[in-house]
């Protein structure tokens, strides 16, 4: 099998090509120098030439503020990106592994939101990133989509290494306690995704690690684990105004992946504990 990976650099596609590494699955690592995938004849051009078995769709516009501001460079790249990239792969015998977000929704809901719930994006971005679904799904009929949130990893920028960072600064950091979800280790989201390359149960998934808790508790075990003494102030998502809207409720239900066999990611506590042994053996 040879898997072609987009977005390398990003969180997921890092960890995405660590795991088929591990695995011993051949893998094409790409990014925006590779091919640009606004170009349909760049795309086309590098789909050809490589001929994958299997691609595993990571880069993405995941700018959520700015795309408020420059939502002609969200669509380019997370609709005519996609776009452009599963007509490369339609007449291949080819297996889509598309990742998505839980911005797909408006966060309003009181329950966990499940895969059929009807989505109902709010921001440029979550707009973009449904369409990019719905192309995939028009387009290709071997595919996952998997819906995540919250991600963390060691390559790239995140909520805990802002985190870590301000604990390193600050006496009393203010996070907002009204918006609630499941905090997601790329590592352990790429062992899922690469699981789905053996799997014929196609579909749309949610994947996030196991539990749920507000930023503000995110912050806290944050703090809690790597030692430091910063104060956690619990604020209102009114007190931290935003461009983009933030869903208040981000948590998805992930009773589709154990219908189908698949192994749930572990809690999310244990997968930060993890995280940070990781970076601090770097």
């Amino acid at each position: 099998m040879k898997v072609l990976v987009t977005g390398c650099a990003g969180q997921l596609g890092y960890d995405v090509t660590e795991e088929l590494a591990a695995r011993s699955i051949g893998f094409i690592a790409t990014d925006k120098a590779d091919f640009d995938l606004t170009n349909a004849e760049a795309v086309n051009g590098f789909i050809e030439a490589s001929k994958p078995d299997a691609v595993i769709h990571c880069a993405a516009y995941t700018a959520v503020d700015k795309a408020e501001d420059d939502a002609a460079s969200c669509y380019k790249v997370n609709i005519e990106g996609t776009q452009n990239l599963v007509n490369a792969c339609k007449n291949l015998d080819v297996k889509f592994i598309y990742i998505s977000t839980d911005y797909v929704f408006n966060g309003e809901k009181d329950e966990p939101y499940e895969v059929e719930d009807r989505p109902d994006p709010l921001t440029v971005y979550g707009m973009t990133k449904l369409e990019g679904e719905n192309r995939v799904r028009r387009s290709i009929a071997n595919h996952f989509i998997v819906r995540t949130a919250w991600v963390f990893g060691k390559n790239g920028n995140n909520f805990v290494k802002t985190m870590l960072r301000l604990g390193h600064e600050r006496d009393t950091i203010n996070v907002v306690c009204d918006q609630f979800g499941s905090p997601t280790y790329t590592k352990d989201l790429a062992k899922l995704v690469c699981d789905m390359l053996y799997s014929d149960k196609y579909g749309t998934y949610h994947a996030t690690n196991e539990g749920y808790c507000s930023w503000a508790e995110f912050a806290y075990e944050i703090m809690q684990l790597s030692g430091l003494n910063s104060r956690i102030s619990p604020i209102a998502s009114s007190e931290y105004p935003t461009k983009a809207h933030r869903p208040k409720n981000s948590r998805l239900s992930k009773q589709k992946l154990i219908d189908n066999g698949f192994e749930p990611l572990p809690d999310w506590k244990n997968a930060l504990a993890r995280f940070l042994n990781d970076i601090e053996e770097e």
